[in-house]
C-alpha cells in the first residue's frame, strides 16, 4: 500500500491475524470497515436546541410542513428575514415538533469551518467508536452516511452566503435541509425561500406575558404597547419582557424607557443574558458587512425617518447619481435590512428604523453626525417629491403616501431640527389636509412650517409671506375670521412691500383677502376687491390663465351674495365654459363651476336649470372626488 494513505498490519500468525488499517498513524476501529449504507442512527438523534418560548407561526409551520412531506426528493428550504425574527425558533420548533427524520441534525454555520465542524460531531453521534478518529476522517464518514441515507434532515442555522454551503449540497443528494438566513436574495439555485414575518400581535403579546409573568404574578397593562412599540419583533419583545421581569419595570415604565433613553434601552441587558445578544447588536454584523458598501448604510439611515411601510422608490431618485445606488438597495435587501414590496415601494421594520435614527458614539454606523445628516436628505428628498398640481385628483394618491412619510419624520425630531426643506414638506401635506377637510392637522402643519421659514428666511421671505396666507386661509375655512383676516391684511401689505403690486403672490394674497372679507359678509370691501383683483390677473396673466378663471368665479360669487344675479350669472357661465375649455370638464374647480352656476339658477328661482345641474354636479363630483371628499 501507499505509504502516505496508510498501512495493514497482521498480529500473531497470518491465518489468525486482526487486519488494521492505519490512517497517518491512527489505527481505525473495526466499526470503521463495514459497509456505510449498514450504518443506522441511534433512534430519535437530534441536536436540535429546545423551543419553550415558541409561540404561533401556524401559517410557517405548515408551508414547512408541505414543502418536506413528499419522500424520496432532496428538499432545500431557506428560511429567511431580518436578524431577530425568530428565524432559528421557527426551524428549531418545527424540527423537534413536526419533523419525524432520523437524524435530526443541527450545524450553526457561521462560517465554512463550522460545517465541517458539524459534520464531524454528527459522525461521531452515528458511530462514536469512530470519536478518536482525525476530523477531516469524520467529515468525509459523515458525508458517505448522508449520500447512503436518505431519512434525515439537516438543519443548516445562519447562514451567510449560499456560496458557503453549495459543497455540502452538491456531495449529497439525498435528504432534507432546512436553511435560515438572513439573505433574502441568491437562493433561486439554491432552495425554495420562504420569507418569515413579525409576529402576529397577539402572538408577540402572548410572548411578552409568558416571558413577564414566568414564575411570578405581575402588571402585564401596557404590553399591548410596548409590542406594538418593538414592532412585535420576537427578539425585541422576549428581551424587553426579560428585562422588566428581572428589574421589576412595569411595561409602562418600559415605554418611557424606549421614548426617553431608547439607546440605552436598546443596549440593555439581563443579569445573566448574552451582552451580544440585544437589540443594538442585532443587526450590528449585518451592518457591518454592507460597511464595504457605504451608501447601503446611508439609505437605511434616509429611509429610518420615513414611515416603515410603502415608501416610493421614486424618493431615493435624486440619488441616482451614485452608480452604487441599486447595488446599494439590493444589498439591504439581501440582508433583510429592508423589503422590496415590488410594487414601486420599500419598507423598513420600524424597530431598525429606531435604531438607525437613534445616535450612538460607540456605534461606527450610528454616529450622531451621520444620523443628522440623514435626517436633513430625508426631508430634501421629501420636499421635493410633491407634485406640482394639488388640484388634479390624480396627484392625491401621491400627497397621501408624502403625508404620511412627511408626519412621520417631523414626529421623529423637535421642530428646531427642521429645515427648509422639512417646512416644504409641511406646508405640502398641510395643502393637502386643508383641501381634504382636515382643517386642525393642516393649521398644525402651517403654524410649524411658518415658523421655520421665520427663524430660517425672516419674516418678508417669499416662503414665509406664502405659509403667513395659506395659514390664513386655513383659519378662514375653519370659520375663525378673527385670526383669518388680520393675518390676511398684514400678508397682503407685507406682500406689496416686498414683492410689488403686480407679482402673482399680492394678487393671490388679495383675492385671498377679499374672500375672507366676503365669508365675514362685507360685500362693501369684497367686491371692489375682487374687481381690481381679476383685472390686475388678466393684466398680468391674462384670460385664460387658471388663476384668473378662479378670480373671475370669485367675483361672481361676491354678485352673488350681494344679491346681483343679472352680472353673477352671465360671470358664472363664462367661468364655466372657460374652465371647460381650458381644464376640462373633471377638472375640480371646472365641478366647483357647475356647483356654483346651479346656485345661482336656484337663488334666482330658475330651479328648471338648477335642479338638473345640481344633480350632475352631485355625480360628477362623487365619481372624481369620491364620497368623502369635503365638496
Amino acid at each position: 500500500m501507499d505509504a502516505n494513505r496508510g498501512s495493514l498490519a497482521a498480529g500473531r500468525d497470518i491465518r489468525n491475524s486482526v487486519a488494521l488499517y492505519v490512517e497517518n498513524g491512527t489505527v481505525l476501529p473495526q466499526e470503521a470497515y463495514g459497509p456505510i449504507a449498514d450504518v443506522r442512527a441511534p433512534a430519535g438523534l437530534c441536536n436540535a436546541p429546545a423551543t419553550k418560548l415558541f409561540v404561533g407561526r401556524a401559517e410557517a409551520l405548515t408551508l414547512l410542513d408541505t414543502a418536506f412531506a413528499t419522500p424520496g426528493e432532496v428538499v432545500v428550504q431557506a428560511v429567511h428575514g431580518l436578524g431577530g425574527i425568530g428565524k432559528s425558533s421557527l426551524a428549531a420548533h418545527w424540527v423537534r415538533r413536526h419533523h419525524t427524520g432520523n437524524p435530526r441534525w443541527w450545524i450553526t454555520v457561521d462560517s465554512r469551518e463550522a460545517i465541517d465542524a458539524g459534520l464531524a460531531e454528527l459522525a461521531r453521534s452515528l458511530q462514536p467508536a469512530l470519536a478518536v478518529m482525525p476530523p477531516a476522517f469524520l467529515v468525509e464518514r459523515a458525508l458517505q452516511w448522508l449520500t447512503a441515507h436518505d431519512d434525515w434532515l439537516l438543519v443548516l442555522d445562519n447562514v451567510e452566503r449560499p456560496g458557503d454551503i453549495t459543497g455540502l449540497l452538491d456531495r449529497v443528494g439525498t435528504g432534507r435541509f432546512l436553511i435560515t438566513t438572513r439573505r433574502a436574495t441568491g437562493w433561486h439555485h439554491t432552495a425554495t425561500s420562504v420569507r418569515l414575518d413579525v409576529l402576529a400581535r397577539n402572538e408577540a403579546l402572548d410572548l411578552f406575558v409568558r416571558v413577564l409573568t414566568d414564575g411570578a404574578a405581575r402588571d402585564t397593562d401596557g404590553a399591548a404597547e410596548v409590542c406594538s412599540e418593538l414592532g412585535d419583533l420576537p427578539l425585541a419583545v422576549e428581551l424587553a419582557a426579560a428585562y422588566c421581569a428581572e428589574t421589576g419595570t412595569s411595561p409602562r415604565a418600559y415605554l418611557d424607557m424606549l421614548a426617553r433613553r431608547p439607546a440605552a434601552t436598546f443596549a440593555a441587558v439581563t443579569e445573566d443574558g448574552d451582552p451580544d445578544r440585544t437589540i443594538s447588536r442585532a443587526w450590528r454584523i449585518t451592518l457591518d458587512n454592507l460597511a464595504t458598501t457605504p451608501l447601503a448604510v446611508d439609505v437605511l439611515r434616509i429611509l429610518a425617518w420615513y414611515a416603515p411601510d410603502h415608501i416610493p422608490r421614486t424618493l431615493l431618485t435624486p440619488l441616482a447619481d451614485a452608480p452604487e445606488l441599486p447595488t446599494a438597495i439590493g444589498r439591504l435587501t439581501a440582508h433583510s435590512m429592508i423589503t422590496d414590496n415590488h410594487d414601486g415601494t420599500l419598507a423598513v421594520h420600524r424597530l431598525v428604523q429606531t435604531l438607525a435614527r437613534t445616535p450612538d458614539p460607540a456605534d461606527e454606523h450610528r454616529q450622531p453626525e451621520a444620523i443628522d445628516q440623514a435626517r436633513d436628505v430625508a426631508a430634501a428628498l421629501l420636499a421635493g417629491a410633491f407634485p406640482s398640481d394639488i388640484d388634479d385628483p390624480g396627484n392625491w394618491a401621491t400627497y397621501r403616501v408624502l403625508h404620511l412619510h412627511t408626519e412621520a419624520l417631523t414626529s421623529h425630531h423637535p421642530p428646531g431640527h427642521d429645515t427648509i426643506h422639512t417646512a416644504l414638506a409641511l406646508k405640502h401635506t398641510a395643502n393637502y389636509r386643508h383641501g381634504q377637510g382636515a382643517l386642525t392637522a393642516a393649521i398644525e402643519g402651517f403654524l410649524r412650517a411658518l415658523s421655520t421659514f421665520e427663524q430660517l428666511k425672516g419674516d418678508d421671505h417669499h416662503r414665509t409671506l406664502d405659509a403667513r396666507n395659506s395659514l390664513a386661509a386655513a383659519y378662514e375655512s375653519a370659520g375663525d375670521l378673527g385670526r383669518a383676516i388680520p393675518l390676511f391684511e398684514r400678508t397682503l401689505a407685507d406682500t406689496e412691500r416686498v414683492l410689488g403690486d403686480d407679482h402673482t403672490n399680492t394678487l393671490t394674497s388679495r383675492n385671498n383677502l377679499a374672500h375672507a372679507y366676503k365669508s365675514a359678509g362685507n360685500l362693501e370691501r369684497s367686491t371692489p376687491l375682487y374687481e381690481r383683483t381679476l383685472a390686475d390677473f388678466e393684466r398680468v396673466l391674462g384670460d385664460d390663465h387658471p388663476t384668473t378663471l378662479a378670480s373671475r368665479n370669485n367675483l361672481a360669487g361676491a354678485y352673488r351674495s350681494a344679491g346681483d344675479l343679472g352680472r353673477a350669472i352671465p360671470l358664472l357661465e363664462r367661468s364655466l365654459a372657460d374652465r371647460k375649455r381650458v381644464l376640462g370638464d373633471d377638472h375640480p374647480t371646472t365641478l366647483a363651476s357647475r356647483n356654483n352656476l346651479a346656485g345661482a339658477y336656484r337663488s334666482a328661482g330658475d330651479l328648471g336649470r338648477a335642479i338638473p345641474l345640481l344633480e350632475r354636479s352631485l355625480a360628477d363630483r362623487k365619481r372624481v372626488l369620491g364620497d368623502d371628499h369635503p365638496a
